[in-house]
């Protein structure tokens, strides 16, 4: 158990001045704002979740408060990232040798250590199944897979040929931190994601409002199983195989930030607990927490792969794989815990940056305007 009280502070009630004004887009162009990133105005709002379909990590709701900052407006790209690579000669973690100090922290004391020549560079990669399964073990379709990094995020032999302007995935927390050092950027706070994710929407059940497919359109990346079949199953007779798709298929929420849920995960700076919005609620009740930075420890007692305090940042907005029949993390306020070493094929990031807030002059643009 962790004390919250040095994570945030707190004022007695909401103020009518901190609310956020009705969600408009303004997007930097490199001199009214940085470039290709949304201003995001901060404000109050109900962090978390308490509906039916929410999980009990999600729970309860609670009273936060942001301060404005500039976000991304999409995922950090592969062309993007390969800038990085280019400028820094920067090696992924998935690129690296295992090192066995970073396994052994994620399992039961005494595990016996892996061979040294099972030690080698690699990353989880989603390989489905070839048939229905019971979807409590995780195991059965997400396999580590040698060779597997960014440039071939579905093993040595795949590629981002072509795919400049997906994703990247295969990187891990540590990757992340890298990058954002090199932009001048830093990752958001899990509590500055979820404001900005809902787009100002008060507690929508997604990031573009109540009803999952508003005139039958998909809005976000997932796994659709009226197109690809059940989940996990990847043969040819279940559509086959999945992925990203580029950023921006979808339409922009209302600051004008695009795959905010969906497509790929995405690393923020905040250690997970489970029970880190019930810690919250009863640390801080009837009060608004100023900008949380999260708890200063991990607990994952759900996750059967690993010791429940081993080291665990949170990722948020879910991925080409979510459904309805497995994890429903295509909303604002699900959440899940991820080894900070671990790249996987369905992770990213994007960023935020702490520059000065729009000019008064700069125009405020409606979504068909700056799209």
């Amino acid at each position: 158990m962790t004390s919250q009280d040095d994570q945030a502070t707190t004022t007695a009630s909401s103020s009518a001045d901190a609310a956020p004004s009705a969600p408009r887009m303004i997007i930097g162009d490199g001199q009214s704002g940085p470039q290709q990133m949304a201003w995001i105005p901060g404000g109050d709002f109900l962090m978390g979740s308490d509906h039916q379909l929410a999980h009990p990590n999600e729970q309860p709701t609670h009273k936060v408060r942001v301060h404005g900052f500039w976000m991304d407006r999409t995922h950090v790209t592969n062309a993007q990232f390969a800038e990085f690579i280019k400028a820094t000669g920067y090696v992924t973690t998935a690129e690296q040798r295992q090192r066995w100090e970073d396994l052994a922290v994620q399992l039961p004391p005494g595990t016996p250590p892996l061979p040294e020549e099972a030690l080698v560079p690699g990353a989880m990669v989603f390989v489905g199944t070839e048939a229905p399964v019971d979807l409590r073990d995780v195991n059965q379709w997400w396999r580590f897979v040698p060779g597997a990094d960014w440039r071939h995020p579905q093993g040595p032999q795949s590629s981002i040929e072509g795919k400049d302007n997906h994703p990247v995935v295969q990187v891990s927390y540590e990757d992340a931190l890298a990058y954002a050092k090199w932009a001048g950027k830093r990752l958001p706070t899990e509590a500055e994601w979820e404001f900005a994710a809902r787009g100002g929407l008060n507690q929508a059940t997604y990031a573009w409002g109540d009803e999952f497919k508003p005139d039958g359109k998909s809005m976000t990346e997932i796994w659709d199983s009226e197109q690809k079949g059940r989940f996990p199953v990847v043969s040819p007779q279940a559509g086959g195989a999945v992925g990203t798709v580029r950023v921006g298929t979808f339409p922009p929420n209302g600051y004008g930030l695009v795959d905010m849920t969906g497509n790929a995960w995405q690393w923020t700076a905040d250690n997970y607990r489970s029970d880190y919005f019930e810690l919250q609620a009863k640390a801080h009740p009837d009060q608004v927490i100023v900008d949380p930075t999260g708890p200063d420890d991990s607990w994952d007692p759900l996750d059967s792969g690993a010791v429940p305090a081993a080291p665990r940042r949170t990722i948020r907005g879910g991925s080409f794989l979510c459904n309805v029949e497995y994890c429903l993390s295509y909303r604002p306020s699900a959440r899940r815990g991820n080894d900070p070493m671990n790249a996987m094929s369905h992770v990213g990031f994007r960023l935020v940056e702490d520059a000065p807030p729009p000019a008064r002059s700069i125009a405020l643009a409606d979504a068909g305007q700056r799209r």
